[in-house]
């Protein structure tokens, strides 16, 4: 950034809320220029630590005046590039907005700050008899703010949904300052435009959420889990649409290819049930009752064509933990095989997992690529992890736009698009253009203009 405009928004900055929220130390800022998407850093030339509504509304005050770029901030726990200053400029970070202001268990309500820990969240709800349903893989690191920002996933987005089927309504401040609200603790608001919608999975470009009302649901009383191996993925995916056809909707139904199985198998010294299977299935079922769940278990058991002795049912958390393990160690396995990675998450209509992984595999196969595939069986969300190997990296950056236009075209062709909950970000605002029309981003740049004129939120990012 130009330096004699960087040092005019310091000074009104450091005026406005004082040095103790105000940072320009290179140790410190560069902390804030990396999240989690692999082999990706940029450094902002100012870090500021809201505390309150009012800090954030003073940022955007301010540099509204002076037409400087602004980059919303939660935990950095994103894939995508979202939360880094790709053009410089001011990283607002909400981490210490991270209030849980309110449990309403009568109205089934949890009033939080951006910078709240998902997790966190859903433990205060669960010791109310409530639930949280969003269940992002990083639940117990991102904040809900960037859960909201992301429209994020998870798990047991199959019987439950995303982050949006929860989101009751936002207060946000706009990028000159001021501050609405789009809902609240009603279920019902017919009352204009969808506001909470339109922010809902904006990446911060539109504005910066600061507070948030989620709706939550009675916890099920009884849970459990089960880990079935099989011979193939086809067979995995089989057995999903059986499970699905029996009128049984699991929690989560999460499935693991044999490419994953076999890189966390060697991750975890073969400490996994099943190292040398060709997939896996990983069931979660609940309810009320105890014979409602087993009832489901039952069914599950009988329609999966495989052998039951091979039928793995936790009995304990410890057992819990054991057939979860090898699926939540998947992201560490890869960094210890290969911390330079292609990390995409695509969509396809669940029956058309099987020809979408068969299909990648070969294509990768042709280029002499090593994958690791895993996802969400249930919603048709596909992880495809794709590592760097042998080759040069300036061979790698190369040919990385190539891949992902490879990858991007499959999951299309099949009905699909090219991500279901990690967003479009930084790293793939290239590619927008394969999944929507031109119309359709004329619109979106349109609603962008409206919110934010000058242009200063989340610069390059999904579209511009």
């Amino acid at each position: 950034m130009n330096t004699e405009l960087t040092k005019k928004v310091l000074n009104e900055l450091t005026a406005s809320l004082g040095s103790k929220k105000v940072f320009f130390d290179s140790d410190i800022l560069e902390k804030y220029s990396r999240d989690e998407t692999a082999d990706i850093s940029y450094i902002p030339d100012i870090l500021v630590r809201a505390h309150n509504r009012d800090d954030v509304s003073s940022v955007l005050n301010i540099c509204t005046k002076y037409k400087y770029p602004v980059v919303p901030r939660g935990a950095g726990s994103g894939v995508t590039g979202g939360a880094l200053p790709v053009q410089g400029g001011v990283v607002l970070s909400m981490e210490l907005m991270n209030r849980i202001i309110e449990i309403d268990a009568e109205n089934m309500v949890a009033v939080v700050e951006p910078g709240a820990i998902t997790g966190e969240i859903q433990k205060e709800a669960l010791h109310k008899g409530l639930m949280y349903p969003p269940d992002p893989a990083s639940l117990d690191i991102c904040s809900i703010g960037g859960n909201v920002a992301e429209n994020a996933g998870g798990p047991r987005a199959v019987k439950y949904g995303t982050t949006g089927n929860y989101i009751l309504g936002l207060e946000v401040v706009l990028p000159d300052g001021p501050v609405i609200n789009t809902g609240g603790k009603t279920v019902k608001n017919a009352t204009g435009y969808n506001l909470t919608g339109i922010i809902l999975g904006s990446e911060g470009t539109l504005a910066v959420i600061t507070k948030i009302y989620l709706k939550l649901i009675p916890a099920p009383a009884v849970t459990k889990d089960l880990l079935i191996p099989f011979e193939t993925i086809e067979d995995a995916i089989d057995a999903v649409y059986l499970i699905l056809k029996s009128r049984i909707m699991p929690a989560t139904l999460e499935f693991m290819e044999a490419g994953a199985i076999r890189l966390v198998s060697k991750f975890l010294n073969r400490d996994i049930p099943f190292p040398d299977a060709g997939a896996h299935l990983l069931i979660q079922v609940n309810g009320e009752t105890e014979d409602i769940v087993f009832n489901q278990l039952e069914i599950i058991s009988r329609v999966v064509n495989v052998d039951t002795e091979k039928i793995i049912a936790a009995e304990s958390e410890m057992q819990r933990d054991r057939i979860w393990r090898a699926r939540r160690s998947i992201r560490e396995a890869i960094h210890n095989e290969d911390p330079v990675f292609l990390a995409e998450d695509c969509v396809v209509p669940r029956s058309f997992i099987p020809e979408f992984i068969k299909d990648l595999k070969s294509y990768f196969a042709s280029e002499e690529l090593v994958s690791v595939i895993f996802g969400h069986a249930g919603d048709g969300n596909v992880h495809i992890d794709v590592l760097k190997g042998n080759r040069k990296y300036e061979e790698w950056k190369s040919f990385q736009p190539a891949l992902k236009r490879e990858i991007y075209r499959r999951a299309i062709a099949l009905g699909g698009t090219i991500t279901g909950e990690h967003g479009i970000g930084f790293i793939r605002r290239d590619y927008l253009s394969m999944a929507l029309s031109s119309e359709e981003i004329a619109i979106m740049k349109r609603i962008k203009r409206a919110f934010d004129p000058n242009m200063i939120l989340n610069p390059g990012k999904i579209f511009f």
